[in-house]
């Protein structure tokens, strides 16, 4: 193993509490800020760069706090973040996306150690919330699954506020995102840094605006989807972007081709006869598999290529507003769809797949038996949910940035993130 370090301050330099490592966080100064503000509070703070595009990150905030390059090898990796937690005395770790690989080596060495995993993502309510969690989102959410422990948690929260206040800034999500991959393929100076993309962002980039070239056209492709349906009863399969976690890691897919095809078997052999079925593109897929064509042919192979009709583009709440239900792998699309009184089917794990709000049953028979969730517990799992696990807040616009970090500093200097202990054992 062969990492650079960074010069660290001495224990004797570090101001009394608890210490906060940061690893890899949204793409935008979210992190450098909150730990600007757990400085503040007398915590010490540390952060590994893996990448330059982590550095670049960090310094547009956090100039003057301790911060670690690693460059060696991810096989080393391992040793290293187990050491480093060991000899800097971390309390508790932060980080973006806990299935990445490095993250997944520093979860396994914090958790070990008794170190509190904080990690945090895009809010399963969207525009304008973030996620805080312990340990995992998704399928290793600690968020109770069951309805009675979710009735509990709700009994002492406000009702959920599904109104949206915030907007973020999408250009400066796009320079920021840019300028962070594109940091990232220098070969110097982090050689051996290999990230958890499966692509390459310049092609990503490529597709991405191909299809912001193709807008018009994909606005007509989703209108005319719901035009051609007309009064048959239809559903909406939401895809997810293949580079989403939550498909290989909460589920059993390892693409979108396959549950696809799963869904458009199942769909053709216990579907009724007149029904359709809409394939929602995720907004931001680069469609580098050319689902233009791609789900089309799916669809053939299963008989029913006159029922599928694919839309790149659309007013989701639209579609889900006219349609019988939803099925999607594991998408907070499905939140939506629960929100809006929609049957809704999960093929993989996901924090909304609850008994009453979800259907529980196997795929071919959610097209015959699927139901809308019950009332009164989706009120208490909206209650629940946003009053446990989530910010108001956004990572990129400087206004909502602000309100997140403000409350994001404030939630971890409290040890307030995620769900109460005594809900922690009904998740099953």
């Amino acid at each position: 193993m062969s990492p650079r370090d960074a010069t660290l301050p001495t224990e004797e330099g570090l101001p009394r509490g608890r210490c906060f490592l940061f690893l890899q966080g949204p793409i935008s100064p979210f992190f450098a800020e909150v730990a600007e503000g757990l400085a503040a509070l007398g915590h010490g703070v540390r952060r590994i760069n893996l990448s330059l595009g982590d550095r670049l990150a960090w310094r547009q905030a956090a100039r003057s706090l301790p911060a670690v390059d690693y460059a060696g090898r991810s096989a080393d990796w391992p040793r290293f973040v187990a050491d480093f937690l060991d000899r800097e005395r971390v309390s508790d770790l932060v980080l973006l996306g806990e299935q990445r690989d490095y993250h997944r080596a520093a979860i396994e060495a914090a958790l070990r150690r008794g170190v509190a995993v904080t990690v945090t993502d895009f809010g399963y309510f969207r525009p304008d919330w973030i996620t805080l969690e312990r340990d995992g989102m998704g399928g290793d959410s600690r968020f109770p699954r069951t309805p009675a422990a979710i009735r509990a948690l709700a009994a002492g929260l406000p009702r959920a506020d599904l109104t949206e206040r915030l907007k973020d800034d999408f250009r400066r999500q796009a320079i920021w995102d840019v300028t962070y991959h594109l940091a990232n393929l220098l070969p110097w100076p982090f050689p051996h840094y290999r990230s958890h993309h499966l692509h390459h962002p310049l092609a990503t980039y490529a597709g991405i605006g191909l299809r912001l070239l193709r807008r018009g056209a994909e606005r007509a492709e989703g209108a005319r989807a719901l035009a051609t349906v007309g009064d048959s009863p239809f559903w909406v399969f939401a895809m997810q972007m293949e580079t989403d976690f939550s498909i290989r890691a909460y589920s059993r897919f390892r693409d979108m081709d396959t549950p696809l095809a799963e869904v458009f078997r199942s769909f053709s052999r216990h579907a009724p006869a007149q029904a359709r079925l809409i394939v929602k593109v995720h907004p931001l897929d680069p469609c580098l598999k050319r689902w233009g064509s791609r789900v089309p042919a799916l669809a053939a192979e299963a008989g029913i290529q006159d029922r599928v009709h694919l839309a790149h583009h659309g007013e989701l709440d639209a579609m889900l507003a006219r349609s019988r239900g939803l099925v999607t792998v594991n998408s907070t699309v499905g939140l939506r769809s629960i929100v809006l009184d929609r049957a809704t089917k999960a093929l993989g794990s996901a924090v909304w797949d609850v008994p009453g709000l979800a259907h529980q049953g196997p795929l071919d028979a959610f097209w015959s038996e699927g139901a809308p969730p019950d009332a009164a517990l989706r009120e208490d799992f909206l209650a629940a949910l946003q009053g446990t696990t989530q910010i108001r807040g956004v990572f990129y616009a400087p206004q909502g940035r602000a309100l997140a970090v403000a409350e994001t500093v404030l939630r971890l200097h409290e040890g307030r993130v995620g769900v109460p202990e005594l809900a922690i054992g009904e998740t099953d």
